[in-house]
């Protein structure tokens, strides 16, 4: 009898040890659920509003409130040069051009239209902006470079034009986009012309970001107007500046969780630093000193540690992308002056 008591003990305290690893797994998994979803709820929306692209069945992308950002409003070259501005956007769209498409690395249709030009000396592919449009963003130096002798390649940068995507890499996963339309330009439309890659913005982060890159021999030179340094510091600035985050690094971290998970790219990815430090083709900075949307500290400091041979041109009153329009004399002749140099 007493074996038996003792057994009934032992089988109470198993009882009692069940019931209490059970109750501490739930603690945990409950304690697990909240911690995620406080991250989800910190991180996620900052992520969906500054990398996913939302778009309509149709293919068109859905309406942003980005547009509506005093920031953005205050640096947009359509409401600061109206008449110049649409001007350009009227000529690149009344020309007749190719269409061309490519499949990227990561099973994307990305899109370009190609404008020839007669007696043409080089070829340069155009890289828009963040959430851009290629006449767009281009349109105030596209019909110059044409006049002056320039193929032009206006690429649609993945997830905007007729370029698929859901995700806004700034550069990470662009950069080999670029780099793919290079080899397409020199094997298949093949005219055997040198080559610049010129960008505006996240273009001109992209183009910088393939100059790391192996290139076509006929790549001579890089334009970077207006380029940040790296996805971390400008998704910082804007947490700081426009959004009044208090705790910047805390943002980064949630949204870089995001970035692998979802878009499958580190926000480490998307900065230059690597690519100036190996990359030997000459480069050509531009930046307005009034920018906020991207600081011209970004362009001071790629400048400062690329090793090829460059150029920094910081351009009094101009705002982003706006150096074309505040002092288009010096922009030109800094742009022909680089072909000269380079062709």
């Amino acid at each position: 009898m007493r074996i038996v008591r003792v057994k009934r003990k032992k089988y109470k305290k198993l009882e009692i040890r069940r019931v209490s690893m059970k109750n501490r797994k739930l603690k945990i998994g409950a304690l697990a659920a909240a911690f995620v979803a406080v991250q989800a709820a910190i991180g996620y929306p900052f992520f969906r509003f500054m990398v996913k692209v939302n778009r309509s069945k149709s293919g068109k992308k859905a309406k942003s409130k980005w547009n509506n950002l005093k920031h953005i409003k205050a640096n947009s070259s359509r409401l600061n040069y109206p008449e110049e501005y649409e001007k350009g956007v009227a000529w690149c769209e009344s020309q007749t051009m190719e269409d061309h498409y490519i499949i990227s690395y990561d099973g994307l249709n990305l899109h370009a239209r190609y404008l020839s030009c007669q007696d043409a000396k080089r070829n340069v592919i155009l890289a828009h902006g963040y959430k851009g449009n290629a006449f767009h963003d281009n349109a105030k130096i596209a019909e110059f470079l044409h006049e002056n002798q320039c193929n032009l390649l206006f690429i649609d940068q993945r997830c905007c034009g007729e370029s698929e995507g859901k995700y806004i890499t700034y550069g990470a996963k662009e950069q080999y986009d670029v780099q793919k339309w290079a080899y397409y330009l020199s094997e298949v439309i093949d005219n055997g012309l040198p080559i610049y890659l010129y960008g505006d913005s996240m273009g001109a982060t992209t183009v910088l970001l393939a100059s790391g890159q192996y290139l076509p021999r006929e790549v001579r030179g890089i334009i970077a107007d207006c380029g940040f340094t790296s996805m971390k510091k400008q998704i910082k600035e804007i947490s700081r500046d426009w959004f009044h985050f208090r705790f910047c690094n805390l943002v980064l971290v949630r949204v870089d969780f995001f970035c692998r998970v979802f878009a499958k790219f580190r926000m480490k990815d998307a900065d230059v630093s690597e690519a100036l430090l190996k990359n030997e083709r000459p480069v050509l900075f531009f930046h307005g000193d009034k920018d906020t949307y991207v600081l011209p500290e970004h362009s001071v400091h790629s400048y400062s540690i690329c090793k090829a041979k460059k150029e920094l041109v910081i351009v009094p009153e101009a705002r982003h992308i706006g150096s074309a329009y505040q002092d288009e004399d010096l922009y030109r002749s800094k742009l022909l002056e680089f072909f000269a140099n380079y062709d």
